[in-house]
């Protein structure tokens, strides 16, 4: 605290003051936070021309009690009128500064600063992997275990299909990938874990989708939009377009229902089948010539 009478312990507090602050304002959080700073320096600024002047009128006013190491006092008064005239100037260059610093203050008082950009941190994303797709007499087991024991013990058997890491890699090559498992309105759906399960005992089949989540920086980036909006053919998928930038393979065409997809080999493919045209009645996004069989 300033004790207004010690001008010894007042230089000291000025000092070390000033320090901090020179270390503080090296960056500034707020830009706004300049202007009330600068109003405080310039009426530091002011104050501390005032204190050379005074302590040049220290020097004049003591002139005969001035001497120099040897005790002459005609150079001890040389060298206090020097001094006190070399703080007079430093006072008038204090006042060119403040006549700066103030016309600063002033053009810094009309700037509106913005806030800060806002930074959205990106969220994992959520996501449903196919596991396996069964129809025909293969769902036929299937469901006869959801009839007799239940659909959480067909959860725990279908989930025999899934490889892990390779069941992940090969849907996202495929584009099985959904933000919800796809589902028909006569369709029943059963959660057990990671799992979900849709059936249909009228249609005859059975999916089996893995929750996955998608580590932001596993995330490809948005594909550039030119404005216009993509057509997408009718095809054999499953369910709706996968969301594209799941894809690491976007444009490597599906391989063919009748080749086998990792270790695991296509499940439900009728072999000599005359094609059949889609109906009401088919599943939706297959067909009985393009049938989903186990991916990985």
């Amino acid at each position: 605290m300033p004790t207004f009478n010690d001008p010894l312990t007042d230089a000291a507090e000025a000092s070390e003051a000033l320090r901090g602050l020179a270390h503080s304002t090296g960056s500034f959080e707020t830009p706004a936070d300049t202007y009330p700073v600068m109003g405080e320096l310039l009426a530091t600024t002011r104050r501390l021309s005032q204190v050379l002047n005074q302590v040049a009128t220290a020097h004049t006013s003591n002139l005969g009690r001035a001497r120099d190491d040897e005790g002459n006092t005609l150079l001890g008064a040389h060298a206090a009128q020097a001094a006190a005239a070399e703080l007079h100037k430093a006072s008038g260059l204090l006042d060119e500064a403040e006549t700066h610093l103030d016309a600063a203050t002033g053009h810094s008082g009309r700037i509106a600063w913005a806030p800060p950009p806002v930074t959205v941190e990106a969220e994992p994303a959520q996501r449903w992997l196919s596991v396996v797709f069964l129809q025909g007499s293969e769902a036929d087991d299937v469901l006869d275990v959801i009839d007799t024991d239940g659909p959480d013990a067909a959860i725990e058997h279908l989930s025999g299909f899934d490889y892990g890491t390779e069941t992940t890699d090969v849907a996202m090559e495929d584009g099985h990938v959904y933000d919800h498992p796809p589902a028909g309105s006569l369709d029943q759906e059963t959660d057990l874990g990671e799992y979900r399960m849709v059936h249909n005992h009228a249609l005859g089949h059975v999916g089996l989708y893995r929750h996955h989540t998608i580590h932001p920086a596993d995330q490809l980036p948005d594909p550039p939009s030119n404005g216009l909006v993509p057509t997408h053919r009718a095809t054999g998928n499953r369910g709706p377009t996968p969301d594209p930038t799941l894809l690491n393979k976007s444009t490597a065409p599906a391989p063919a229902p009748s080749a086998a997809v990792g270790p695991a080999t296509e499940v439900g493919e009728r072999a000599g089948r005359a094609p059949q045209e889609n109906t009401w009645f088919t599943h939706r996004g297959t067909t009985d010539t393009q049938q989903r069989g186990v991916s990985l």
